[in-house]
């Protein structure tokens, strides 16, 4: 058995396609994938239709950007299976238009500085339900602008202090999320807390059992951060989670999906009624 909680496609900012991600999960013997694309659910009835084609089990949901106000940061929150997905939509489209109006001009400043066209950048977008950074910068590179994905020229662009074309996108407050998730019927768990700095946010939305679980296996936890999520997550029952963060070649680390996984056990838990 092996179960992948955590995957992108192309619909948001993934790079492979969604039926060739649901293709891959199968030849590397995944038997139950998530399809957790960025603040959009638009691929999940592909994705199930997909999984029943190829013999993997399809687990829909959604990975839900949030501003965590009190500390003045930001996390991610995967919504799992949820019962009511429409309950969530208007959520979604909030941020979708945020992240649209964004960018937008976000690529305005880019073709300020670098000699290529809108229209090459928008066209690496098809596909998806947005515009991300990475198809700016994949445009970059194809135009020989920039050697990697996530270099110097991302950096200059996008550092969130002083980058040349960073714009503010505006995310729902934790709090929100969490009453959307829960309205919508879904199963809530706090991703890669450590990279958001969110440890303390983990800590009081488990204490106010809000959380379902925790994802403690994935690319960027450290050992010193599982330790952290292994003790939270025993105090406070949490399931703890593994999944990939699949992205295909949209993200400095490369992993197959199928590389960081759930346990059996732990899937069940997260599922238990």
């Amino acid at each position: 058995m092996s179960i992948d909680l955590h995957c992108h496609t192309r619909y948001s900012d993934g790079s492979t396609p969604l039926e060739e991600v649901v293709a891959l999960a199968s030849l590397r013997g995944v038997d139950t994938l998530a399809i957790t694309d960025h603040d959009t659910m638009a691929g999940c009835a592909a994705a199930l239709q997909c999984g029943a084609e190829q013999g993997v089990r399809i687990i829909p949901g959604v990975e839900i950007s949030a501003a965590d106000v009190k500390r003045g940061g930001k996390a991610h929150i995967l919504c799992y299976a949820p019962e009511h997905p429409e309950r969530l939509q208007p959520l979604l489209d909030a941020t979708t238009k945020s992240r649209r109006e964004a960018m937008l001009v976000s690529v305005e400043k880019v073709v300020r500085l670098y000699p290529v066209s809108r229209e090459m950048i928008l066209r690496r977008a098809e596909g998806s339900t947005n515009i991300y950074k990475q198809h700016v910068l994949q445009a970059l590179m194809d135009a020989g602008y920039a050697p990697e994905m996530f270099g110097e020229v991302f950096q200059r662009l996008y550092d969130s202090n002083n980058g040349a074309a960073y714009v503010r996108v505006q995310y729902p407050s934790v709090p929100e999320v969490m009453e959307a998730i829960r309205w919508a019927g879904g199963r809530a768990v706090l991703v890669h807390p450590s990279e958001y700095h969110n440890m303390e946010l983990l800590a009081e939305l488990a204490k106010d059992k809000l959380l379902c679980g925790v994802e403690v296996y994935h690319p960027r936890n450290t050992p010193e951060d599982q330790d952290a999520m292994h003790e939270i997550a025993a105090r406070y029952g949490l399931a703890e989670t593994g999944g990939t963060d699949f992205h295909g070649f949209y993200t400095t680390r490369k992993n197959p999906v199928g590389t960081f996984t759930t346990s059996q056990a732990e899937f069940d838990k997260l599922f238990a009624e």
